[in-house]
C-alpha cells in the first residue's frame, strides 16, 4: 500500500502525464498528421481547441483536455473504421458541449457497411477510456478515476439503439426492433441524465420513425418540384428561330442518373431549343413526368436567355433492400453489441467500485 506522499507524488505524475501527452498529441501528432493530412486538420483542430476553452470555463483544465482527447479517440475509431471499407470520410469536428462528429462523404451501401463504422467509435473510444483507467488505478488519480468513468458512460450512451447515435447505426443490422427499444428506454435515459440534448436527440429519432414507419404510404404518393433551367437563345435569334413566349408549355423529355455518391441528377432535353441542362434531386426519386410551365425572357450582357420553369412530378424512392443483411452477419452485430454494451457496463462498475466515482 503506497504512503500518502508516495500516492500524492504518483498523482501529480499521472497529471503530468495527461498534460504532457496531451501537448505531444496535439503539438506533434504526427501518426495523426499522416492519417487525417496536415491540410485537413486545421479546422479540426482549432475546433478542438475551442472546445477545451470551453469546457474549461466549467471544468478544470485537466479534464477539459482529457475530456476533449476521449471524444477524439472515439471519432478516429469510426474514422479508422470508415477508411477500412473504403468509404471517405471528413475529420472529426469538435462542438462544445454536443460532443464531435465526421462526416461521410460517401454513404454506405448497405445497414452492415454504416453498422461496420458505428461500431468503430465505441471500440476505439472504450479502449481509450481502458489506457485511462489503467493510469488512474496506477497513479490513484481521482482525475484520472473521473475521466475514464465519464469516457464509458460516453461509450455507452451511444450504444442506446437511438438514431443518429452508434447504437441506432448498429441496430440497422441487427434489427431494427431495437429502434423501439430505444425509443422507450430514451425516455428512462432522459429522466436519468435531465439532459435537454439527449432529449432533442430522442425528440427528432421519435419523429424520424414516424416518418418512416407512420407515415410511409405518403412517400409513395406522388410529389411536385419546381426546377428553374436558364437557357441561351441569342444565338437561335440571330439565325432567325422562332422564339416560344412566356405562355408555352409541354412536356419535356428528361433521363435521371446518380453518381459515385449516390447523389442523384435530373437532365432535361429542349429539342428545340437545342438545350441540355441538369439539376440535383433533393432526395432519390422516381420521376413520373417533366413539364414546362413557364419560359421568362431574360436579356443578359450574352444576350437573350429562357428561364425555363419545370415542374417535376415524382415519388420517394424506397431503398428496402439497404437493411437486407445475412442471417449470419446479423447474429454477429447482436452479439458484438451485447459484448461491447456489457463490457462498458462492467467496466463503468469497476471504476466506481475502485475509484469511488459516480455520475
Amino acid at each position: 500500500m503506497p504512503q500518502p506522499n508516495e500516492s500524492k507524488n504518483k498523482t501529480s505524475t499521472g497529471l503530468k502525464w495527461l498534460g504532457g501527452g496531451a501537448a505531444m498529441l496535439l503539438l506533434k501528432g504526427k501518426a495523426i498528421i499522416s492519417l487525417l493530412k496536415l491540410g485537413k486538420i486545421a479546422g479540426p483542430l482549432i475546433s478542438m481547441m475551442f472546445s477545451i476553452w470551453a469546457y474549461a470555463l466549467i471544468y478544470p483544465w485537466q479534464f477539459a483536455i482529457g475530456f476533449v482527447l476521449l471524444l477524439f479517440v472515439h471519432e478516429l475509431g469510426h474514422v479508422i473504421a470508415a477508411k477500412r471499407i473504403g468509404l471517405p470520410v471528413s475529420a472529426p469536428l469538435f462542438i462544445p458541449f454536443l460532443g464531435a462528429l465526421i462526416t461521410m462523404k460517401k454513404q454506405p451501401l448497405d445497414a452492415k457497411m454504416e453498422a461496420y463504422v458505428a461500431f468503430g467509435g465505441p471500440v476505439l473510444g472504450s479502449a481509450g477510456a481502458a489506457v485511462v483507467f489503467a493510469f488512474a488505478y496506477y497513479y490513484h488519480s481521482p482525475l484520472l478515476y473521473s475521466l475514464a468513468y465519464v469516457g464509458f458512460l460516453l461509450n455507452l450512451i451511444n450504444l442506446l439503439p437511438i438514431h443518429p447515435l452508434d447504437g441506432g447505426r448498429i441496430a440497422t443490422a441487427v434489427t431494427r426492433w431495437l429502434w423501439l427499444v430505444g425509443l422507450i428506454g430514451g425516455l428512462g435515459v432522459i429522466i436519468y441524465l435531465k439532459s435537454i440534448l439527449f432529449l432533442i436527440i430522442w425528440v427528432l429519432f421519435a419523429y424520424d420513425l414516424y416518418k418512416k414507419y407512420i407515415s410511409r404510404k405518403k412517400n409513395s404518393q406522388m410529389r411536385t418540384l419546381l426546377l428553374r433551367f436558364l437557357i441561351p437563345v441569342e444565338h437561335l435569334r440571330e439565325q432567325g428561330y422562332l422564339i416560344p413566349g412566356p405562355e408555352h408549355t409541354r412536356e419535356l423529355p428528361f433521363t435521371t442518373y446518380s453518381d459515385l455518391d449516390r447523389q442523384q441528377y435530373l437532365g432535361i432535353r429542349y429539342e428545340s431549343l437545342d438545350y441540355y441542362g441538369t439539376a440535383r434531386l433533393p432526395v432519390q426519386s422516381i420521376i413520373d413526368k417533366v413539364k414546362l410551365t413557364r419560359l421568362e425572357h431574360i436579356t443578359e450582357e450574352t444576350g437573350l436567355h429562357l428561364n425555363a420553369l419545370c415542374e417535376v412530378q415524382y415519388t420517394v424512392f424506397e431503398n428496402d433492400k439497404y437493411y437486407d443483411v445475412p442471417a449470419s452477419s446479423r447474429w454477429k452485430y447482436g452479439a458484438a453489441y451485447a459484448v461491447l454494451a456489457g463490457g462498458i457496463g462492467y467496466l463503468m462498475y469497476l471504476v466506481h467500485v475502485v475509484g469511488n466515482v459516480n455520475l
